[in-house]
């Protein structure tokens, strides 16, 4: 493989890196990313997301029943921050990797029901189960099957939700068959995905990163979450320090690549596609960086002479956050109504991205 492609990706990473280093608007750029790069993961998978969908969806505002598609974008997208605000090597540990595919605290969850079953007294709705006293009083219980009954669903929501709080799941054993393979051994593969990992450390960092994806690839350590090998592969490159300042968006650089030059059959031919989305990607980045913030230092000229109070410096800061926002998730964070929303996008002169007269939204584009 010629190193041409390693060094215009090494290149283009560290451009885009240090322009964020010192950028007034890195961490709406951040923001605005993790949305762009969701729907780009599950476009590759050939699943069509639109921008503004989740961008609704994220904030709570459906204009529409959520499809399956929109919640694995989401999904992707919680994952993306999770990974960006925690430290650099943490996602491709055991404890990341772990957290990451929800076995978090599912040993101290079966501890926990393991101490209730040996005796110890348990309080439910604030009262002590052990009390005599109480026991007295709700001992028709047992006689009332409705009373039971109901008794049995409360417990077992509270169940439900002790182990969704502690990340609790369920293990391989006690998946369902029709769902996920019983011979696929989790657990193994992804200690040789990361044995594979540990073995880049002598290389240069887009180069691991770009073995890490076609590790994961060729391994599939998990059989649902495809595109959690991407996410990984960029945490590799914060880890390496290749990326101080953003979790490099890999989905968004791959769609950048025709379709049919993504996989070819020659190993050195996939690693250089590879590196040529890392190079997309920052390209990308780098471009829709200067355009953005072009775009607030023109809208910042309609702030001077503005009294303190006004909420128009914070409506900037948060446009330049989120690729599209209503009147709803502007009055929602700025706390003003929805008609003092659209008066303040009225003031700031936003350009409206719907074109819909019966649901309108703004955007920074």
């Amino acid at each position: 493989m010629k190193a041409t492609p390693l060094a215009i990706a090494e290149d283009a990473l560290a451009r885009l890196d240090e322009r964020l280093a010192k950028s007034p608007i890195r961490d709406g750029w951040i923001a605005r990313t993790h949305y762009t790069d969701a729907c780009a993961s599950l476009w590759l998978e050939g699943e069509l997301v639109h921008l503004e969908d989740l961008v609704l969806h994220d904030a709570g505002m459906d204009i529409r029943a959520p499809t399956h598609e929109l919640t694995r974008a989401h999904a992707v997208l919680r994952t993306r921050r999770r990974i960006a605000d925690a430290k650099p090597d943490w996602a491709p540990s055991p404890a990341g990797l772990d957290s990451l595919r929800g076995r978090t605290g599912q040993g101290e969850w079966e501890e926990g029901r393991g101490l209730r079953k040996e005796g110890e007294r348990s309080f439910v709705g604030g009262y002590d189960s052990g009390d005599a006293d109480l026991d007295t009083s709700l001992g028709g219980i047992e006689s009332d099957p409705h009373l039971a009954a109901a008794f049995a669903a409360v417990d077992a929501a509270n169940a439900k939700a002790e182990r969704t709080l502690t990340g609790g799941s369920r293990t391989q054993s006690e998946r369902d068959p029709v769902v996920y393979d019983p011979d696929w051994d989790e657990d193994a593969r992804l200690d040789d995905w990361r044995a594979v990992v540990e073995q880049t450390r002598i290389l240069p960092p887009t180069l691991a990163a770009a073995l890490a994806t076609e590790a994961w690839d060729a391994i599939a350590p998990l059989q649902h979450t495809p595109w959690l090998g991407r996410l990984l592969a960029a945490s590799v490159l914060r880890a390496r320090a290749k990326t101080r300042w953003h979790l490099p968006c890999l989905h968004d650089g791959l769609k950048a690549i025709p379709r049919e030059r993504r996989r070819p059959r020659d190993a050195a031919a996939r690693l250089a596609v590879q590196l040529e989305a890392i190079t997309a990607a920052a390209a990308a980045g780098l471009k829709d960086h200067d355009r953005w913030l072009n775009q607030r230092t023109l809208l910042a000229r309609k702030l001077a002479g503005r009294r303190a109070t006004s909420k128009l410096p914070a409506l900037l800061d948060y446009m330049l956050t989120r690729p599209i926002a209503s009147a709803g998730m502007i009055a929602k964070e700025l706390k003003i109504t929805p008609r003092a929303a659209q008066d303040q996008v009225g003031e700031l002169d936003l350009r409206e991205v719907t074109g819909r007269g019966r649901y309108r939204a703004w955007g920074i584009l």
